[in-house]
């Protein structure tokens, strides 16, 4: 079983620590590697940038920077790039990014595929890029059909694997990985997990992702809104019982989205192991 996990940028000296203690309990399941957050030019790519500086020096665990395309343009990128091949970065996760209201041009690259493109042009293959994958279609889409062919073309120009928005409902993933690979996306879509411990968190992350939430789970989460404890055991459970039936059907691959904290996501890795 291959295991990896995300974080974000730790901006607080406490925050740091947790998180070098979160990375030093994590270390111990042998991860594939981890991805660290981005969010638009500035300040973000700087914490970023120090966040894999951090985390390169702390393990041996290979460690993926987040680049979007967002407010970026081709000699930003080239210069980022060439930063990261300097640390020794072999891996990236490309993403669009997010577009909010108030931005105007969200730069030289619109698309994902756009940025795989040019980063296999400019370093070939250097990077190992992994691109994200939405099996309930991503809120912006306006068909499933035209999501997945987005997909597609990403694989088409570089793409070598792919992490998917999270998700409580197998059959969705394994319906879009079925309909990827009738299209000829052949490389690997590793199902993004995020853990339940807390209703509200969820249920508003839920919200602007479109990430459905099974009714008889969102009830029971709930009914233990006042039960954090009874909350987060149910949470453990569910998530749990979702990976066994994954790999069940023969998947191997396991993408955590961790919040920089090592539980409930190190007790989920244990009982699906």
């Amino acid at each position: 079983m291959n295991i990896s996990y995300e974080f974000f940028p730790a901006r607080t000296e406490q925050g740091k620590k947790n998180l070098q203690e979160t990375l030093a309990k994590l270390d111990t399941t042998n991860p594939d590697f981890y991805s660290v957050t981005f969010g638009a030019l500035g300040s973000a790519q700087d914490a970023t940038f120090d966040t894999i500086n951090q985390l390169s020096v702390a393990t041996p665990v290979t460690v993926a920077p987040h680049l979007t395309c967002v407010g970026s343009d081709k000699a930003q990128m080239t210069k980022l790039l060439d930063e990261y091949v300097r640390l020794g970065v072999s891996r990236v996760v490309v993403l669009r990014g997010d577009i909010a209201p108030a931005i105007r041009d969200i730069g030289e690259f619109h698309y994902a595929s756009e940025l795989v493109e040019f980063i296999k042009n400019k370093h070939d293959n250097r990077f190992t890029i992994d691109v994200a994958a939405y099996p309930e279609k991503h809120p912006q889409s306006k068909t499933v059909a035209t999501d997945i062919e987005y997909f597609v073309n990403k694989v088409k120009v570089g793409a070598d694997s792919a992490i998917t928005q999270y998700f409580y409902n197998i059959d969705a993933y394994f319906r879009f990985v079925d309909e990827a690979q009738q299209l000829g996306a052949d490389i690997t879509i590793v199902p993004g997990i995020m853990p339940i411990t807390n209703y509200e968190q969820l249920a508003r992350f839920s919200k602007i992702c479109d990430a459905d939430i099974p009714a008889w789970i969102l009830n029971r989460l709930e009914m233990y809104s006042d039960d954090i404890n009874s909350l987060k055991a149910f949470g453990l459970e569910v998530v749990s019982e979702m990976c066994h039936q994954m790999r069940n059907r023969g998947v191997n691959d396991f993408h955590f989205y961790t919040m920089n904290r090592s539980e409930p996501t190190l007790s989920i890795v244990n009982n699906i192991a």
